[in-house]
């Protein structure tokens, strides 16, 4: 099973999920803190709606496909690196309630893409020690860094 993230940072958590809710017909998969998530089977996607500032529009937090296995996501790892790719890999990270594997790529206009497979649930929205919105643009936490390709 593979299917497409999108994930958002919205302003209004309730009201997006009710909104996401009608929009899709059903409810998110998870609930947390700040965090909601839709595994929606048609179309594929995952949905994932993260606390952001109060009156802020919404905005792109980063993208991403979700795969079923981490040996999934070590091929996308080397089909990316063949590309000419820069990728960042990590292993057994705790990200949006979540302990996954995954890769970030870059894309031109620097919106991020991760490759992940969740393998377990965990107790924290980002990484120990980083506070809810202050990792956007890092890759350990649930947004990618600018990578730049390798000569």
């Amino acid at each position: 099973m593979s299917r497409v993230q999108l994930a958002l940072r919205v302003a209004d958590l309730e009201g997006s999920v009710a909104f996401y809710s009608g929009l899709f017909g059903t409810e998110p998969a998870k609930r947390r803190p700040g965090y909601a998530n839709f595994a929606v089977t048609e179309p594929p996607l995952k949905l994932v709606l993260i606390e952001g500032e109060p009156g802020q529009d919404t905005r792109l937090d980063h993208l991403g496909v979700e795969v079923a296995t981490t040996a999934e996501v070590t091929a996308a790892a080397g089909r990316l690196e063949d590309a000419g790719l820069a990728t960042s890999e990590e292993n057994d990270t705790s990200c949006c309630y979540a302990l996954q594997d995954k890769v970030w790529v870059t894309g031109p206009g620097k919106e991020p893409w991760e490759v992940y497979v969740v393998k377990a649930d965990a107790d924290t929205l980002e990484k120990a020690g980083t506070a809810p919105g202050a990792c956007h643009g890092d890759p350990t936490c649930c947004a990618a860094q600018e990578l730049t390709a390798s000569p």
